[in-house]
């Protein structure tokens, strides 16, 4: 795309407040279909579903020239499986059993691909029933496996993706899935991890979703303070369990058909069944647009840890390094992580702003290339988001308490270089 699709105004880019990514009412439950791919801008999608945190759908119009779409499946629509196998045969895939609950989710094991795929026919040759249960391929790593593979190409709307963009820094993870399950699977209620955004394509089948907006989880709520497993449980309906249950807003409902992508907003709790064979690629993806979320998100779970804790009846040494540990364990991030996030993100920002684009980077797919790709503004938007919340982290009480001589540079040192590449570029 041209340099004119992607430049906005300053006032465009201003720091918007964090109350506008509230919770909120869609009208008669109305999420918004994009139609055109060369209608819509990065900018539109900014403006009208990243700021104000809104869902939306995307027509197949967007995936049509991804190889997934014309590799992965036959003439009649369905999963191509002699295609996957010859590609994948070899691979180990996770699978859940969507039958069984185990706490609040559904147990996985690994499998080679090649004996879920042989589940998988023997499964809609049985009618869908197996004594092995519903088993539903997911959270696959492909693209980490299978760098090589014509998969998909990422929209440019979901590029600024600081999730991503950091977990391949450190070469550690990644937040890019593959989903592949039968007409049945399903996933149970939840919102994302870090309460990230993500958007989700279907290669083929359908899917349905009930979308709950941030804040209205409160509602559902049983009387021990904890989710539901199942939104659609008839025991929901039992005010002795689930006393707020007839104060909440029913479900936006949204059926996905083949092709199309659905973006879900940070922090809304979601239950996704799939109606047809489906096959599916997900990401999860942070930006400066909702970072300050996952940061209240991790204050939660750190404070929920906290408290936790002090029930123990033997004190501990050392108890809020404790709480960071369990804390990782539980979410896969602590405090002095988070800052090395957040140092990786500004850093990449300053270098393209300090000093531009070499050829060869432009002509890869790196994190730099992208944030040339969206502009030095959207570049000046991102540091002003990570410093507030920059500026937070380090204000942070639980912060200070842990060893900081180990963080190069020291946040102090962060936040004077990240405010000095702003005013720099703003003049």
């Amino acid at each position: 795309m041209d340099r004119a699709t992607f430049a906005c105004s300053t006032a465009f880019f201003r720091d918007y407040n964090s109350s506008s990514q509230g919770a909120f009412c869609l009208p008669g439950g109305h999420v918004d279909f994009i139609e055109k791919v060369e209608s819509f801008t990065y900018s539109d999608f900014f403006r009208d579903y990243l700021i104000p945190n809104h869902p939306c759908i995307f027509s197949a119009k967007f995936t049509e020239d991804w190889g997934s779409r014309r590799n992965w499946v036959t003439w009649d629509g369905k999963p191509n499986f002699d295609h996957l196998l010859q590609k994948f045969g070899e691979a180990v895939v996770p699978v859940a059993n969507c039958d069984v609950k185990e706490y609040n989710s559904n147990p996985k094991e690994q499998l080679p691909f090649k004996e879920y795929i042989k589940y998988w026919k023997e499964y809609i040759k049985n009618g869908y029933q197996s004594s092995r249960g519903c088993l539903y391929l997911k959270d696959w790593h492909l693209s980490r496996a299978f760098p090589e593979q014509d998969v998909y190409t990422t929209p440019v709307y979901f590029s600024s993706d600081w999730l991503n963009e950091y977990w391949d820094a450190i070469a550690v993870d990644d937040y890019r899935f593959v989903y592949m399950g039968p007409k049945g699977s399903w996933t149970p209620f939840h919102a994302d991890v870090f309460r990230s955004y993500s958007w989700s394509a279907n290669i083929c089948g359908r899917k349905k979703w009930l979308l709950y907006p941030a804040g209205q989880e409160e509602y559902l709520k049983d009387r021990h303070g904890n989710l539901p497993f199942d939104v659609t449980a008839p025991n929901l309906q039992d005010r002795s369990v689930y006393p707020r249950y007839n104060q909440s807003q029913p479900p936006v409902e949204i059926v996905q058909e083949a092709g199309e992508i659905v973006f879900i907003p940070s922090g809304w709790h979601h239950q996704v069944y799939n109606l047809e064979d489906t096959i599916s690629i997900n990401h999860n993806w942070v930006n400066g647009c909702n970072v300050a979320i996952m940061w209240c998100f991790l204050q939660d779970e750190l404070a929920a840890v906290q408290r936790e804790i002090n029930e123990w009846k033997d004190p501990i040494d050392d108890r809020h390094l404790q709480c960071q540990l369990i804390m990782k364990s539980c979410t896969g991030i602590d405090y002095k992580e988070f800052y090395n996030f957040l140092k990786v993100i500004a850093e990449n920002r300053i270098s393209v702003l300090e000093n531009g684009l070499d050829d060869e980077a432009s002509a890869k797919n790196t994190p730099k290339a992208a944030i040339s790709t969206l502009g030095m503004l959207h570049a000046v938007f991102d540091l002003k988001r990570t410093v507030k919340v920059l500026t937070s982290l380090s204000a942070n009480e639980d912060f200070k308490k842990l060893d900081l001589t180990s963080l190069s540079p020291p946040p102090e040192a962060l936040l004077h270089h990240l405010k000095a590449a702003i005013d720099t570029a703003l003049l």
